[in-house]
């Protein structure tokens, strides 16, 4: 019992514990509501924003921190009020948005500006992932359209995104050895054909993350769960990591084992079967 009270279970969410439709199953929510009930220790740690998160998550009755934007903030998983938090220089902010503006491209700035935060994109840049993605968050209180790239420094800028064709987007992630204070994660988009290329300060990893989490919480063991490329340090620092069924083969190649995949309930079952609660 006193092990299994220190371990702390992270789930992936996007590919990982949400099926293919983005949504939690109903047999997930309820047997992750019933463990958690019983005093399993369990959160998430994802590329999302807390309020992007939350609006799938908030049926679950997750008392700890998460860890959101792919380690960029931990916060509180009921309020979204940031816990730990990295960050950008102002003179990282200029560095990376000089790198953009060499390539011709527009990113989507994430920013805290004015006590909120925002998502800041060039109103007639947008291509088509940008308009899928826009669509996607339709309603989002975060989403700022601005006139002009100038208008994408406005407050703090902690991440920045661009979406688009593997071949548009593959030249700035060659960049990335020029920005030590960084971390870049270039990847297809799981359930679409375009790619992400995300950019965020140099300590926002997931592992990062957990690593501040589990000794914010004095847990022992960390258990973890992923599906693509950015779990894989999540994976590699955990005790013990799982790949999901319908995970990327560089992340099966480095996890502990293969579970079912996220349209079987993968995470579920398996915390069922092996977490003792």
């Amino acid at each position: 019992m006193e092990n299994r009270e220190k371990t702390l279970y992270v789930s992936d969410l996007d590919g990982t514990l949400l099926n293919s439709r983005g949504e939690l199953s109903s047999y997930t929510r309820e047997t992750l509501t019933r463990l958690i009930r019983r005093g399993m220790q369990f959160t998430y740690a994802t590329a999302r924003s807390f309020t992007s998160a939350y609006a799938v998550m908030k049926e679950l009755p997750v008392e700890f921190p998460a860890v959101v934007y792919n380690g960029t903030f931990v916060c509180s998983s009921q309020t979204g009020k940031n816990l730990i938090a990295q960050g950008f220089t102002p003179r990282e902010q200029e560095l990376l948005f000089q790198l953009f503006q060499e390539h011709g491209l527009s990113p989507q700035t994430y920013s805290l500006l004015d006590g909120r935060e925002r998502v800041s994109w060039q109103v007639g840049r947008e291509n088509e992932a940008v308009r899928h993605y826009l669509e996607s968050r339709r309603g989002d209180p975060r989403l700022r359209p601005v006139s002009d790239f100038q208008q994408l420094k406005d407050g703090d800028v902690f991440y920045f995104t661009a979406m688009g064709d593997f071949q548009e987007l593959e030249p700035l992630y060659h960049r990335r050895e020029d920005y030590p204070f960084t971390t870049f994660v270039f990847q297809k988009e799981p359930y679409a054909p375009e790619y992400w290329l995300e950019i965020m300060p140099k300590e926002a990893t997931k592992a990062q993350g957990v690593q501040r989490l589990k000794e914010l919480l004095g847990c022992s063991r960390v258990v973890a769960f992923g599906d693509t490329k950015n779990d894989i340090p999540l994976l590699q620092a955990a005790d013990e990591g799982y790949a999901v069924g319908n995970a990327v083969p560089e992340l099966v190649k480095i996890a502990h084992g293969q579970i079912g995949s996220n349209d079987e309930d993968g995470v579920a079952r398996w915390l069922e079967e092996n977490s003792g609660f």
